[in-house]
């Protein structure tokens, strides 16, 4: 993956697309405040770079089925990297794990679970504990509302890095 210097266009771009998901090249263009056919080249410059991991629709879940939300905390009882490659190759193949970062401190992972029923987490949980994944604890949060659930803000994040490059 090549990494490119960003400029506070290609900032722009990726703000537009993040918050947009994909646009018409006019769209894109009268967003971003640059002509079409320069933003276009610059929006595939950046797929191609990795930038851009895809698009996606945000779903409203709520609307479609019931379903049960749980955070979890994990932590291992080795750390050895074997440990932790055990562990993130089970999780990597668990639908009902929709997020799961590694974490220093306390625990060592963080997950985010949806399921149909309390009953098939709790099927979930069960099967991490039988597959001999060297947990030695794990603590559970049912959800009760999600109170905020957003992208991080690109142009802000980016910000000092793009005022370091063209200083």
């Amino acid at each position: 993956m090549t990494k490119l210097g960003l400029d506070a266009t290609d900032i722009r771009i990726l703000s537009a697309v993040q918050a947009h998901g994909q646009l018409s090249k006019t769209r894109l263009s009268e967003i971003v405040n640059i002509s079409a056919t320069p933003c276009w080249a610059r929006l595939d410059r950046l797929k191609a770079a990795g930038y851009i991991r895809g698009f996606h629709a945000e779903i409203a879940l709520e609307r479609v089925c019931d379903f049960t939300q749980v955070m979890v905390t994990v932590s291992l009882t080795h750390h050895r990297r074997a440990d932790f490659d055990r562990f993130e190759s089970w999780v990597a193949q668990q639908d009902a794990i929709t997020e799961c970062v590694a974490t220093g401190g306390g625990m060592d992972y963080v997950m985010k679970t949806v399921s149909p029923t309390l009953q098939t987490f709790q099927a979930l949980m069960q099967e991490m504990i039988e597959a001999d994944l060297s947990v030695d604890r794990y603590m559970t949060y049912i959800a009760t509302r999600v109170v905020k659930s957003s992208r991080p803000n690109v142009a802000k994040l980016a910000a000092p890095s793009v005022r370091d490059r063209t200083v």
